[in-house]
């Protein structure tokens, strides 16, 4: 099977197996072995996820929606509607500059953000190995487009 690595390199790439990276190798070891270089990969990805990272994605895609800025307006409208009628009332919890709430905001954005960001690394990663997917799946089809049209040259010779 070496042999024919080596043949089939050789002749679509001019160049020796051993000399090529180790995406081209396994796109010609697809190639040999007439299987596909395509996977599933989210499911392969969704595998490697530790419990936080799960957690930081659910977060993430609540923090990051409409639902969650429509629930955060109105928390914040009552907020100050409840300060400010217990203001008139001498009863405040906070009262006007709304320490108390500010000191909410922020602890809530310095804990948001982070977590927004894992989020979106990972989904980083998920696009490199997308990508690098389609690369192998073109590399592939590039090379048997290849062998193909040195099929087709060999039985023309052969017709003329």
């Amino acid at each position: 099977m070496k042999q024919y690595f080596e043949r089939l390199a050789k002749a679509l790439l001019d160049v020796p197996y051993n000399e090529l990276d180790t995406t081209v190798q396994k796109v010609i070891h697809s190639i040999a072995e007439n299987s596909t270089v395509s996977e599933n990969v989210n499911l392969s990805f969704r595998g490697t996820l530790t419990v936080g990272q799960r957690v930081a994605d659910k977060v993430a895609s609540f923090g990051g929606s409409w639902s969650f800025i429509g629930l955060f307006f109105a928390f914040i409208i009552v907020w100050i509607i409840l300060n400010s009628v217990w203001l008139v009332e001498k009863s405040i919890f906070d009262p006007y500059p709304f320490i108390l709430l500010n000191l909410g905001l922020s602890t809530l954005a310095a804990f948001q953000a982070p977590i927004i960001m894992m989020s979106q690394n990972r989904q980083a990663a998920k696009d490199r190995i997308k990508q690098d997917a389609s690369y192998e799946i073109n590399l592939k089809l590039e090379l048997e487009i290849m062998r193909l049209h040195t099929k087709l040259d060999e039985l023309n010779q052969k017709m003329t």
